[in-house]
């Protein structure tokens, strides 16, 4: 029987969860219901649950309380998607609860874990069953009531995973869209994953993170050799698996950017992957990066100076504490924009409409807490207006509120066209009631159509999906799949209503050449004879195209 965690098992606990997150991401991602290519759920949850594993790894907490807020804060600035931002309150709540602990017991623990719940609710407007909250709920439920009998946190663990189980499999009957495709909630199947990793770890079952290759003689005497001033900490290496048959990954563009991030750069490609290793800092711009343009695999990440010493691992970790002390812009006007977007010719539309920073991501890869804190922080204005610009990054853009000393209102916008409406009704002499009212206005009459392709073959509504195919989605809902571009975008362009509409923008993305794209403007032209139609070099990646109609 077990009567105490440490902070020393907890460390490891957190690891192994972390671990078991990044092993089965793909899983994860695979039980979305749409199979679009986006940050899905096993990323944001990976990439998320990493930060924390980091920022442990490198630590020694003397107590469970100081373990559990190393994990927290780390989670709160790491956190992806809306998946990662549950995962991320659910630790901030246990956090809170262990506050001052040294050791926690078990009645701690089942507290602990419900205060995590409350946590997670509470910055949900809406909360929805059946999802990661459903299953986080129930365990913490049956953890607290068991641990007001019993002293083992073994038992409290075990018992709280075999609940969760049982909650898990009972989501596809608390949401419609999950039981039509036959899958569990991904989230909640993460978050039971997260359990069983600890538990296996709290029982001396470490779940090691699976490595892929192994280290090459070349990259092994690299690590020997490394001096103490290393500029660039950690080397990445991770296989790019290209999206779809056929396409064409510009190896030289990749290597240009990882070299604008750090040194020792290796970009090798053939028909089906690219292999790439780079020394950064930054080693989730890179995954981000490399996720536009296909699934990635065998990523291994090192810290060289860990690696080195332990005395280059204390003076990496000042350092870092120094890099992270928010570098806060000085006012220059009342208001300023940070906007979430992907694309160049996107980007440089938000820019022409006075976006004072942008953050690069969205449905290909949504930021995480900390990068969207950056760009407000390098807003130079008193009130910076955040737009999210993808549903999946509005909870991590508003963590950020309590985080700075900026006034920062977080717009719900939903798509990239509707971040460009709010921008065009925005009124520097209004103030924030009053512009948010009309940008929010603004921004609810765009309809958002998006062409894709298919990530993997699904069953989804009647839809038979297969992986290749192009799939057109109306305000984030499935409106067509086939393998002819223009049956599925005129079936978009009904279900979007463009007869009706005045105005009309298609934003084409990476890899669609202008005659393709004439061809789709013509469509809308001929669907919407009275409205005005726009076409537009946007260079969003893994979108072929994005539609805005008002």
């Amino acid at each position: 029987m077990r009567e105490f965690i440490t902070a020393a098992e907890f460390k490891r606990m957190v690891i192994s969860a972390s671990a078991a997150i990044d092993n089965n991401k793909q899983k994860l991602n695979e039980l979305n219901v749409f199979p679009v290519p986006d940050g899905d759920t096993g990323t944001n949850m990976s990439l998320t649950a990493r930060a924390a594993a980091s920022a442990l790894a490198g630590s020694e907490p003397e107590t469970i309380g100081e373990a559990a807020n190393i994990a927290a804060s780390a989670l709160l600035r790491g956190a992806r998607g809306n998946s990662g931002v549950i995962l991320s309150l659910l630790f901030r709540g246990f956090a809170k609860s262990c506050a001052g602990a040294e050791t926690i017991d078990a009645k701690a623990l089942g507290k602990a874990l419900s205060s995590g719940v409350d946590a997670a609710y509470r910055a949900v407007m809406k909360p929805a069953e059946g999802t990661i909250l459903t299953v986080s709920r129930k365990a913490a439920e049956k953890a607290s009531k068991l641990s007001a009998k019993v002293s083992d946190v073994e038992e409290v663990f075990t018992q709280a995973i075999a609940e969760a189980r049982i909650a898990l499999d009972d989501t596809m009957n608390l949401n419609p869209v999950l039981k039509k495709a036959g899958v569990v909630d991904a989230g909640g199947a993460g978050w039971v994953l997260v359990l069983e990793a600890m538990l296996s770890s709290l029982q001396g079952n470490d779940v090691e993170l699976l490595s892929g290759e192994e280290v090459t003689s070349s990259s092994a005497a690299s690590f020997a050799d490394v001096d103490e001033e290393i500029t660039f900490a950690y080397c990445t290496e991770f296989i790019i698996n290209l999206s779809k048959e056929g396409q064409k990954l510009d190896a030289g563009k990749l290597r240009a950017y990882l070299e604008s991030i750090g040194d020792c750069v290796v970009v090798v490609d053939d028909d089906d992957i690219i292999k790439v290793h780079v020394h950064t800092n930054e080693p989730d711009k890179a995954i981000g990066r490399a996720l536009t343009y296909g699934e990635l695999t065998n990523i291994k990440i090192d810290n060289m100076r860990y690696q080195h010493s332990e005395k280059v691992i204390a003076e990496a970790g000042d350092a870092a504490k120094a890099d992270a002390a928010p570098k806060i812009a000085e006012p220059e006007t009342k208001y300023g924009f940070a906007v979430v977007a992907a694309g160049e010719g996107i980007m440089n539309v938000f820019r022409d409409l006075g976006a004072s920073t942008l953050v690069e991501g969205g449905q290909t890869m949504n930021p995480s807490t900390d990068d969207i804190l950056n760009a407000i922080n390098a807003t130079p204005s008193e009130i910076v207006f955040v737009l999210p610009n993808n549903k999946n990054i509005i909870m991590a853009a508003q963590q950020t509120v309590e985080l700075t000393e900026k006034q920062v209102v977080v717009l719900e916008t939903k798509t990239m066209p509707q971040g460009i409406s709010a921008m065009l009704a925005f009124d520097a002499d209004a103030d924030v009631e009053q512009n948010v009212a009309a940008m929010m206005e603004a921004a609810a009459n765009v309809s958002t159509g998006s062409i894709t392709y298919a990530a993997r073959d699904s069953e989804f509504d009647g839809y038979s999906i297969k992986e290749g195919e192009y799939l057109a989605l109306n305000e984030g809902k499935l409106s067509a799949s086939g393998k002819d571009l223009s049956e599925v975008a005129d079936k978009l362009l009904s279900d979007m209503g463009v007869e009706d509409r005045g105005f009309i923008t298609v934003f084409y993305g990476e890899g669609v050449n202008a005659e393709d794209a004439a061809a789709i403007e013509g469509l809308c032209s001929e669907k919407a004879q009275d409205a005005e139609v726009m076409l537009l070099d946007g260079g969003q990646p893994v979108y072929y195209y994005l539609i805005s109609a008002e």
